[in-house]
């Protein structure tokens, strides 16, 4: 896996090379705010891997056709998932009702247009990553399909099905217990599923401690 700094520049020049649109660009070039650019380091970066299907200040329109910009628009296969890291200064603890109204009804179109809308609050990044990183994971779940690959075996099939309702990476033992086979069984499962990239090893270098699903 690249540094985290080089692998945001990357995809952030590669962001702003492929934007055709130039309002979004010119956001792009100013680069990224804080409050962003920790999320993708603490939260986003250590629990995927990479910033695949992630678009940066994505424009939206709004209802009075106006453009709008997302934090961090998740687009795989087409759906739309959108994160938006609340920060906690002034403007946010004496919100007038004015911005009040305008939050909700941002929100509203959003989940209007068919998008899956998640707030983070920047404290949670800081305070409490290992909880968000939880979340990150429940989120894209949301976008990956229920079924597994067809070449699967069906004991392979229930593995990456038992993963996808884990929030956390898993152990060969709680798999062993949950197919009701044993531990080496078990392992000889994981490691087909990591050859095969579905799945990558979470922890333990030697002797793999924990697996979770790719998401590359």
């Amino acid at each position: 896996m690249q540094p985290f700094e080089q692998a945001l520049n990357v995809w952030l020049q590669k962001n702003i090379s492929e934007e055709k649109n130039h309002r979004r660009r010119e956001i792009l070039k100013k680069g990224l705010g804080h409050g962003t650019v920790e999320f993708l380091r603490l939260i986003w970066y250590p629990t995927i891997g990479n910033f695949k299907h992630l678009y940066p200040e994505w424009e939206v329109r709004d209802f009075n056709n106006g453009y709008r910009y997302l934090d961090l628009a998740y687009m795989p296969g087409g759906t739309k998932g959108g994160i938006e890291i609340q920060g906690y200064g002034p403007h946010a603890r004496d919100l007038d009702v004015k911005r009040f109204k305008d939050l909700c009804w941002r929100h509203s179109l959003l989940a209007l247009d068919g998008w899956t809308f998640l707030p983070i609050a920047y404290l949670s990044i800081k305070d409490e990553p290992k909880q968000c990183q939880q979340l990150i994971l429940s989120f894209i779940g949301k976008f990956i399909s229920t079924k597994a690959p067809s070449h699967l075996s069906w004991l392979e099939a229930e593995v990456v099905r038992f993963c996808r309702r884990m929030l956390r990476p898993i152990t060969p033992l709680e798999l062993a217990k949950h197919l009701r086979i044993s531990d080496r069984h078990a392992r000889k499962i994981l490691h087909r599923l990591v050859e095969q990239q579905i799945l990558v090893v979470a922890s333990g270098k030697e002797r793999a401690r924990t697996y979770k699903l790719s998401y590359g």
